[in-house]
């Protein structure tokens, strides 16, 4: 392989002072509307400005501990190098769509239904289509895309995922060790209910969104999806 550094132009999202690692990196920085190569997202606002503002060319999601579809910060300038080079790969990931209630948001990374009261758990139903999957008592449950799957997901149990394997639905603090965690097709409308009494709060992609109680039904499925760019050489990033 031809390990010669191309040109790369980049644009970076919120990226503060992150411009001069990214430079260091081997690439020109640019606006988004000088056609970048990549986008450079530096955190978890600039991530998610994605899911409202898609951007044209590929993103780069960069957070400060990285994962394994993100960039950890301080190799933020070894990734754009690796990326100059050659070596990198642009995989699609879906972004989730949430309604309840008269009410919708957007996901690029996860839905979590988290019970209010500290020290409580609620009951969630879920349902693929029309095909109920069971219900589970927990003190929550977290539907997370393979770019979210590295989060609350894997830390309440959830395997990390890799592009296209679908969507991780994992309950977070079960009262049985028993319950089933699932990987299910996004494409499918997933409906996740709440069948037990007290207030539950919506958060998408790590951010309050508001809050459902008993009888609410959250539908959730794919409505979009967008390119991500990550280094072939994961393991160095």
């Amino acid at each position: 392989m031809d390990r010669r550094q191309a040109a790369v132009n980049v644009a970076v999202r919120d990226g503060d002072d992150d411009t001069a690692a990214v430079g260091v990196g081997g690439a020109t920085v640019v606006t988004e509307d000088d056609d970048p190569a990549v986008v450079v997202a530096v955190g978890d606002d600039a991530i998610r400005s994605a899911v409202t503002d898609p951007p044209d060319a590929p993103l780069l999601p960069v957070t400060a501990e990285g994962g394994r579809h993100l960039v950890a910060r301080d190799s933020l300038d070894a990734a754009v190098a690796a990326i100059a080079a050659g070596d990198r790969r642009v995989d699609t990931h879906p972004i989730l769509g949430l309604g309840y209630g008269g009410d919708d948001a957007r996901a690029l990374r996860d839905v979590t239904l988290v019970t209010d009261a500290p020290a409580s758990i609620s009951e969630y139903a879920v349902a693929v289509g029309d095909e109920r999957l069971g219900s589970v008592r927990a003190d929550g449950i977290v539907v997370a895309t393979p770019l979210g799957s590295d989060g609350y997901a894997a830390a309440a149990g959830g395997a990390i995922l890799e592009p296209g394997a679908g969507a991780a639905v994992v309950p977070i603090a079960p009262f049985s060790t028993t319950v089933a965690r699932r990987v299910v097709d996004p494409t499918t409308p997933l409906t996740v209910s709440v069948e037990r009494e007290g207030t539950v709060a919506v958060v998408v992609d790590g951010v309050r969104h508001g809050s459902v109680d008993r009888g609410a039904d959250l539908r959730i499925d794919r409505v979009d999806t967008l390119d991500v760019v990550t280094p072939t050489r994961t393991e160095n990033f």
